[in-house]
């Protein structure tokens, strides 16, 4: 969708409207893995295993030379902040960095100024906008309020959604797995390549685990030529929310299974998708410790576990992953966070017209 400071557009009007045709990547908003399609997906994806040889061949290129990225955080990050600001480096750009949290460089906030006055304000001296905001729906609200004129990206509101790191999360799992997608030219090139049931087990914090509320959707929704199987494993206090298992029961391909024993969880799985217990969401700190530590991904786990499931997690850690699992060439969550790099490249150039 270009920018028309239309202020009547909503979230559902953008439903599958990133497509294979690179026009209808071309200054859109990316607010929601639902506005991808599986065409969509599936260049995206392409353009990332491009943007991974680009890197290892040449370290990058100029395509988006003289385009500025505004990076605003008004909560914490490293790892999506750094590999957007990597992302457009590598494409010969550059970026402004706004930290908006309390103690940040912005005084915007400070002085009583509105969240949509400050990206219009950033708009005028930058291209395209990457946006965190803890309240759940900001984003959409500053992206689709009709004041903006440049394209904003999602980089994490409160609970709600973290649509880049559900794509990135996606794309290792094609790209480790060998999957395959069910559209043109949708089966996978790898020489592995997956057959069967896709079986991913998501553990730990469900409930505050935005990550795992975007992946959940857009594996659901994707045209994938696999049964898919999600098993939810979590403390008793920290289950996927019902909005999101709403949402994934509409697409009769999606199976959805609860565990408490994580054992179990794993049997036969092909993807164990590890969420630390975020402190920061939880009101009452007595709260926090009845349920750290809840699930720990250790060598025993790993002996019993299947030889082909692959450990994923969006880091930081904590406990939940055991450091003695990293030398299992089954974990591949820093392999993950390089792919992050490769996909956020993908998306500023599809969003910036230069795929």
């Amino acid at each position: 969708m270009s920018m028309s400071g239309n202020n009547t557009t909503t979230l559902a009007d953008l439903t599958n409207g990133l497509t294979s045709d690179p026009k209808t990547w071309k200054n859109s908003h990316l607010i929601s893995v639902t506005q991808i399609s599986t065409s969509g997906l599936l260049i995206l994806f392409q353009t990332a295993q491009s943007m991974r040889s680009l890197v290892r061949t040449k370290g990058g290129d100029s395509r988006l030379q003289h385009r500025v990225l505004a990076s605003v955080f008004y909560e914490a990050s490293t790892r999506t902040s750094c590999s957007f600001q990597a992302a457009i480096m590598r494409l010969g750009g550059t970026f402004i960095h706004v930290d908006g949290g309390k103690g940040g460089n912005t005084s915007a906030s400070k002085k009583g100024e509105s969240l949509e006055d400050t990206i219009r304000c950033l708009e005028c001296y930058t291209d395209v906008t990457v946006l965190r905001h803890p309240t759940t729906g900001s984003v959409q609200r500053v992206a689709l309020g009709g004041g903006t004129v440049k394209p904003v990206i999602n980089a994490g509101d409160g609970v709600g959604e973290h649509p880049t790191q559900a794509l990135l999360d996606a794309f290792t799992i094609w790209d480790e797995l060998g999957l395959s997608l069910d559209v043109a030219d949708g089966d996978s090139k790898n020489e592995k390549t997956h057959k069967g049931q896709l079986i991913i087990v998501m553990l730990g914090d469900l409930k505050h685990g935005r990550t795992v509320h975007s992946l959940a959707k857009l594996l659901a929704r994707s045209s994938i030529k696999h049964e898919l199987v999600l098993r939810y494993c979590a403390p008793s206090s920290l289950e996927m929310p019902s909005h999101v298992k709403e949402y994934v029961e509409k697409f009769p391909n999606a199976k959805q299974e609860e565990y408490t024993d994580m054992r179990e969880a794993v049997k036969g799985a092909n993807v164990l998708y590890v969420t630390r217990v975020q402190k920061e969401r939880f009101e009452h700190v007595e709260d926090y410790e009845k349920v750290k530590g809840a699930y720990v991904v250790d060598t025993s786990l790993m002996k019993s576990a299947p030889s082909g499931m692959i450990v994923m997690h969006p880091l930081p850690r904590v406990d939940e992953i055991a450091t003695e699992v990293d030398s299992d060439p089954r974990a591949c969550y820093f392999r993950q966070m390089e792919n992050g790099m490769f996909v956020r490249m993908a998306i500023l150039a599809l969003i910036l017209g230069t795929p």
